[in-house]
């Protein structure tokens, strides 16, 4: 009788180490955990600036900024309404400003002051906010 128990318990054992072995053998990849995606910890936007800031305005309006830029003797290039590097120098150099192509806050600065001259009221502040945006989308409605 104790043979035969022995000889269950091991077939027992053997049945459930077969199993559990076959289990993991048939395990594939579709089982396993995804591979976690690399995700970049620093921004693109802190390190490089945008190509293209046209702060709110359209390309209709952006050409006008444009357009204005080429009337007041500041080149910024190609008329596409595309507000790039090219176009912020130019409005750069007519702020007085430092000229790297780059909307910071001189640049926005530079802009609320000659918005200002023109009767906006804009607090100059550096922020491009709403009332900022605002007022260099109703400057810009004509060339």
């Amino acid at each position: 009788m104790r043979t035969n128990i022995m000889a269950r318990t091991l077939v027992s054992v053997s049945a459930v180490a077969a199993i559990a072995a076959g289990s993991l053998a048939g395990a594939s990849v579709g089982f396993a955990a995804p591979a976690s995606e690399s995700k970049s910890v620093v921004s693109t936007k802190a390190v490089a600036p945008q190509a293209v800031n046209n702060l709110g305005l359209n390309t209709a309006r952006a050409k006008n900024w444009q357009c204005w830029l080429k009337k007041k003797g500041f080149n910024p290039g190609a008329i596409d309404g595309q507000l790039g590097s090219n176009s912020w120098k130019a409005a750069q150099r007519m702020f007085r400003v430092d000229v790297d192509g780059i909307v910071g806050p001189n640049t926005i600065k530079g802009l609320q002051r000659y918005l200002n001259g023109f009767g906006y009221g804009l607090v100059v502040d550096g922020d491009a906010g709403t009332k900022t945006r605002a007022a260099f989308w109703q400057f810009n409605a004509n060339c």
